[in-house]
């Protein structure tokens, strides 16, 4: 086949194959959609009518609550009617003991009243109702007081409009009851929601998507909740008709871009092919003014700007060259390395010529491991593509790894060795080692990824890693000048490792006890507020453990400070063996340490406490004693408990509520735990009923929205509180 044929069985082939595949999907996609969108629809609607039942029944609550709260029975009865008076319940029931009832307001809905605490509703809902227990000042129980509110059309027609979506209330039996449904649709949506289960959605047949809710525990009411899709009509036919013009249109195009493009390509072709062998001089002939025309004349003007690029770069590499020693200072300054090593490779191939280059470091199990490469895609024999962490060469391996082994240079042609070193291919190569700079001392280890390995005979050389290039243009081979400017470009990596390691060092040490390994007082002071903004967000809860060693003093007054300090680094390695990978234990100072133990409850902490004060106080701790001898030293802690939010609103709270809890601990006859106490609520002696606490004009009250009336101790919460969740230990 020509190349005009290829051209054009190519250009339709990629004009018209998405075009099928996208008119036969797109049916299916846009059929997705609307179901996703409708979905997303019920869902919000599903939440809003949750949230509108609960506002409900908090409110039905609350209303309970003032008339339970008014000791006399003559008060009691005028501020059920109060309550009704002013919109809050639509009936106060009071009943007995006995079961009998000793009030009931005026006007109430019919039976049955559904709990709002039941889980679900057992037949006919008519009214649902709050019930709170009504107790004397003695606290003996007198009975109940239940607050109801209707629940009828006009109810329903309320969450419709809140939610903006049908809705429908049924029975027991799965009949309707009340429903804002078009009297066309109900039969279809009632079919669909006998066949939805649980959340999923389902669809009716003439494009509408149901979905039930409840009955569950705080909203007892068995609802149906539908939309209409949005599907447009006439798709299909419009498909077909995009599908036959672009058809069209394609055969066109490509009939006329094959006749037009191949004998410019062909010339094309043939000039770039030169140029590819470094003939900067070749020049393609421009035969038209269209997008091949103005692609030769950029072609052309590519090959000049491109020689004259040459000869300036050829020109400019000695001052590039003198340049390096303010380079050298400026990267010696920086602490990231993956950034130094990147400039530090860029700047040696611009220097050099170069066409790819990679630095590699030496790791813990005598590896060179990549760091960063350039231009290197392509070259691996495996195919892999070029990401740092494929180059991976033994010491003594291939090139790269003798550079490391044996510390001196490397320059020449590359020759393919079998098996494979790993390294990539090439025709021209040099390699540089880098060595810590002298005086130095060796850090690192297999811990610290990226960086050398602690081992001083790891190499016998010494060498940090290795700086390679490889290729020239005109396969021309790396000439001594390029190897003394690979080295200082080495040194300046050499520099860099160096101080990116120290800074490490300096930053760890500076937030570690030295003796214990432990965080210290100041990572304490961040981490607390770290992870209590952390738990304030997701709604989750902190433990915090205050730990004193009892009688410590005794402890460095008997067999010395020595001993003494053998006894913490013991408990700290206790410590860090019983708790878990995302906690935290901190040394605060002298005998004191800290536990942070992220999203767990009081219960989840006490145990950790228990754990922590077994496995202290069942094994004395083996000390070298004034004689030399061993001794073994028992040894008890004090554990003071507080939780984030129950204890405390702030982090440095939270540790002074478990710091007194400790001091409790140690009240109490040390050698245990005391978990911190509950701050007293604020006393309250009566509720009043505020007068504009009235329900909005839909009949519906917003969770959280207008003045909330005070509550009293163990009265009904006035506004939503965040979720509180916990993972117990």
């Amino acid at each position: 086949m020509t190349l005009r044929g290829r051209l054009t069985a190519a250009f339709l082939t990629v004009v018209l194959g998405p075009v099928l595949l996208g008119a036969f999907f797109v049916g299916s996609t846009l059929s997705a959609v609307d179901r996703g969108r409708a979905t997303e629809r019920l869902g919000l609607a599903a939440a809003g009518v949750r949230t509108s039942v609960d506002a409900l029944c908090q409110q039905l609550r609350a209303a309970a609550d003032a008339v339970a709260l008014v000791a006399d029975p003559a008060a009691r009865s005028r501020a059920a009617d109060q309550v009704v008076s002013r919109g809050l319940a639509a009936a106060v029931q009071i009943v007995d003991t006995a079961g009998r009832t000793s009030y009931a307001t005026l006007g109430g809905p019919a039976g049955p009243w559904q709990d709002c605490a039941a889980d679900a509703a057992t037949g006919p809902v008519r009214a649902l109702a709050a019930r709170v227990r009504l107790r004397d000042p003695a606290g003996a129980d007198l009975g109940t007081v239940a607050a109801a509110q209707p629940v009828d059309p006009a109810f329903v027609a309320r969450l419709a409009a809140v939610t903006g979506v049908g809705v429908t209330l049924l029975d027991d039996p799965g009949r309707i009851t009340h429903t804002t449904e078009d009297r066309e649709v109900r039969a279809a949506v009632l079919a669909a929601a006998r066949e939805a289960d649980g959340d999923r959605v389902t669809g009716t047949a003439d494009g509408r998507y149901v979905r039930r809710i409840g009955p569950s525990p705080g909203q007892p009411l068995p609802l149906v909740l539908s939309v209409p899709g949005e599907r447009p009509p006439g798709l299909y036919a419009a498909l077909v008709g995009a599908v036959v013009l672009a058809a069209l249109l394609a055969v066109l195009a490509a009939w006329r871009l094959a006749r037009v493009t191949t004998r410019p390509l062909v010339e094309l072709a043939g000039a770039v092919d030169r140029v590819a062998h470094g003939d900067l001089t070749a020049r393609v002939p421009v035969r038209s003014r269209d997008e091949i025309g103005r692609l030769a004349a950029a072609f052309n003007r590519m090959t000049r700007e491109t020689g004259s690029y040459v000869a300036a770069l050829t020109s400019s590499r000695d001052q590039l060259r003198g340049h390096l020693t303010v380079l050298g200072d400026t990267l010696a300054s920086t602490h990231d390395l993956q950034r130094i090593l990147r400039v530090i490779l860029h700047s040696a191939i611009v220097a050099t010529g170069a066409r790819a280059g990679a630095v590699l470091l030496l790791d813990g199990d005598g590896v060179l491991v990549g760091q960063c490469v350039e231009g290197l895609d392509g070259r691996w024999p495996t195919g892999d593509p070029a990401d740092p962490a494929t180059l991976r060469v033994p010491v003594g391996a291939g090139v790269l790894g003798a550079v490391a082994a044996t510390g001196e240079p490397l320059r020449g042609r590359w020759e393919a060795v079998d098996p494979p070193t790993g390294e990539p291919s090439c025709e021209t190569y040099v390699a540089v080692p880098f060595a810590a700079p002298r005086g130095a001392e060796p850090r690192g280890g297999p811990d610290r990824p990226g960086h050398p390995p602690a081992d001083d005979d790891a190499t016998e050389s010494g060498a940090l890693g290795v700086l390679a290039l490889y290729d020239r243009p005109g396969a021309d081979e790396f000439d001594d000048g390029d190897l003394v400017t690979l080295r200082t470009f080495a040194g300046h990596a050499a520099v860099a490792v160096e101080n990116v390691r120290v800074h490490e060092e300096a930053q760890r040490l500076s937030l570690t006890d030295p003796l214990t390994g432990l965080w210290n007082y100041r990572y304490l002071r961040e981490s607390i507020r770290r992870e209590v903004e952390r738990a304030n967000r997701f709604g989750r809860m902190l433990s915090v453990l205050a730990l004193d060693l009892d009688r410590f003093k005794d402890v460095n007054d008997t067999w010395g400070h020595a001993a003494g300090d053998a006894v913490l680094v013991e408990f700290a390695r206790r410590v860090r063996g019983e708790i878990r990978e995302v906690d935290l234990a901190f040394r605060q100072g002298g005998e004191e340490f800290v536990v942070l133990l992220p999203e767990t409850d009081a219960r989840g902490a006490t145990i950790v406490a228990e754990r922590l004060g077994s496995v202290v106080r069942d094994q004395p701790v083996r000390v070298e004693g004034h004689t030399g001898e061993p001794i073994a030293v028992p040894v008890t802690v004090s554990i003071g408990i507080a939780v984030y939010p129950d204890h405390a609103a702030g982090g440095q709270q939270v540790l002074d509520a478990a710091d007194d809890a400790l001091y409790a601990a140690k009240a109490a006859g040390r050698d245990g735990y005391r978990l911190a106490r509950a701050p007293d609520p604020v006393p309250t002696q009566e509720i009043p009923v505020v007068a504009a606490a009235v329900s909005p004009p839909d009949g519906l009250p917003r969770a959280g929205a207008g003045d909330a009336a005070p509550v009293a101790q163990g009265g009904a919460s006035s506004g939503p509180h965040p979720p509180r969740q916990s993972r117990g230990r």
